[in-house]
Order: C-alpha cells, then sequence, then structure tokens
C-alpha cells in the first residue's frame, strides 16, 4: 500500500507539471454556434464510454439543468477523446469502465454557475452538495469561478463503473437528499465504484489525498488515476473526478458553442 500510495503522490506531482502549448493553441474568437472541427462527440471515438451528464438534467448542486446543456452528451477535443478511448481499453480488461458526468462546458453554463452562486437564498440542493460550506464563501473557497478549464475542451469529470454496469436511479426533483460524504450505501445511488464521496461534492473530502480516506475508497483513486495519468491526463488536486488532458489543444481559449450535436462539424 505504502508504494502505491508513493506512485500516486508522484502522479499527481508530474501530471500538474507545466506542459508546452501545442502550436494550433493561438488566442482566437471563439465561435457561440459551432465548434471547431478539432471538436468531436466522445461516444463517435469510443460509444463504450458510460456517460452520466449531470448539467443536463436538475440533479447538480443548482438544482436546475443547467444554461448550454441542449443533449446529454460529453463533446471534447479529439486528442483528449482519443485518450479516454485508450484508458477505456485498459480499464475493460480490467472489468471497469469510464463514466463522464461532464466534458466540455459551454462559458454560458460557467456564467449560470456563477450566477447561481449570487442567489444566496437558492439553497434546495445544500444538503447533499455542500452541507459543510456557506453559500456566500463559493467564490472565496474556490468552488466557484467565472472561468473554468472545461470550457478550453480538454478537461472531463468522470468516474470507474465496474462492469457488468447496474442503472443509476433516475433522479426525482423534491426526493430527500443525502451528503454527498455520507457512506455510499446511504448516498445517492451513482453506479459508481467508491471514490469516498459523491461527484460534485464541496468538500475537502474530494481531494485526492485528504488523509481521511483510506482502504478501498483510495484504492479506486488510484486505480482511476493512474489510469488516466498513463495516457496524459493531469489531476486536479482537489476534486477526484477532475483530469485535464495535456498538452491542451486550446489553453487560451474559452470556447461557448452550446453542448449538442449540431454544435458539431461534420
Amino acid at each position: 500500500m505504502r508504494s502505491r500510495l508513493l506512485g500516486l503522490g508522484a502522479a499527481v506531482l508530474v501530471a500538474l507539471s507545466p506542459a508546452v502549448p501545442t502550436a494550433s493553441a493561438a488566442p482566437a474568437t471563439p465561435s457561440t454556434t459551432r465548434a471547431p472541427s478539432d471538436f468531436v462527440a466522445l461516444s463517435d471515438v469510443d460509444p463504450t464510454i458510460l456517460q452520466e451528464i449531470r448539467y443536463f438534467t436538475p440533479h447538480n448542486f443548482t438544482g436546475d439543468p443547467v444554461d448550454g446543456y441542449r443533449a446529454p452528451m460529453c463533446i471534447l477535443t479529439r486528442e483528449a477523446a482519443e485518450g479516454l478511448h485508450r484508458a477505456q481499453l485498459q480499464f475493460l480488461l480490467q472489468g471497469y469502465s469510464l463514466k463522464v458526468y461532464d466534458c466540455y462546458r459551454p462559458q454560458r453554463a460557467v456564467n449560470d454557475f456563477v450566477a447561481w452562486a449570487k442567489r444566496l437564498d437558492d439553497q434546495r440542493m445544500k444538503a447533499e452538495f455542500y452541507t459543510g460550506v456557506d453559500k456566500s464563501n463559493l467564490f472565496r473557497d474556490g468552488y466557484i469561478a467565472e472561468q473554468s478549464g472545461h470550457s478550453r475542451g480538454s478537461t472531463m469529470d468522470l468516474t470507474l463503473v465496474r462492469l457488468p454496469a447496474r442503472p443509476t436511479p433516475p433522479y426525482v426533483r423534491g426526493q430527500r437528499l443525502v451528503d454527498c460524504t455520507a457512506p455510499q450505501a446511504k448516498r445517492f445511488g451513482d453506479n459508481s465504484i467508491d471514490m469516498g464521496t459523491g461527484f460534485d461534492c464541496f468538500n475537502t473530502l474530494a481531494w485526492p489525498l485528504d488523509s481521511r480516506v483510506q482502504g478501498q475508497q483510495l484504492r479506486n483513486r488510484v486505480l482511476l488515476l493512474n489510469g488516466l495519468v498513463q495516457q496524459g491526463f493531469a489531476p486536479y488536486p482537489y476534486e477526484w473526478w477532475h483530469f485535464t488532458y495535456k498538452p491542451e489543444r486550446f489553453p487560451n481559449i474559452y470556447f461557448d458553442f452550446p453542448v449538442a450535436r449540431s454544435s458539431l462539424r461534420r
């Protein structure tokens, strides 16, 4: 176990090292309707990767479908999608599948998050996603920001599901919410393997290297992290589910075309 923990720490340090931008990453004015040809639907690259696009649904920290998500689909730069495909091939051999919660995120969705964070009276989803955080501190604590790496197209939120995958129960508006840090058997019935918290959990327990995460939960995080780092993905030190393919195709551009098949060029 000690050697695996050391490997995890080394992977985080290496993966977070600065990357050299590609030649095609010059700043440009992004379209608000169509994606550049570099973007693809993940399902066209690897249809075996599961998709549960939470922001298309009301089951997210805002309590409503998020602006800009017109279809429950994952869009990424081609390099990022191909990296996930390579990782998926290895995970399938071990009896797991990747599942994405979010991929490319338009700037209008980020603006929607910002507007929600300023509505301090809207606490509908607090009992699941941010029980220990004062909503007035979401900007200060870094949970909400005015720009997101997701809008550049090479960042995604994802987990692992043991095969054969059991279905995730549907979320019903108004159902009783359970703290995202609760034991897996009590929180929302996501079919993910146990990572110690649910997705989008605004809590330090979601940090990949939080010392309170031990045993099988830690081994699951190590499995996900090592499999992705080997294929060129860098983890984010404050969310176990968040990874970015490096080097990014568009390191300086925040796109705003909607998440929809019609945004992609044929």
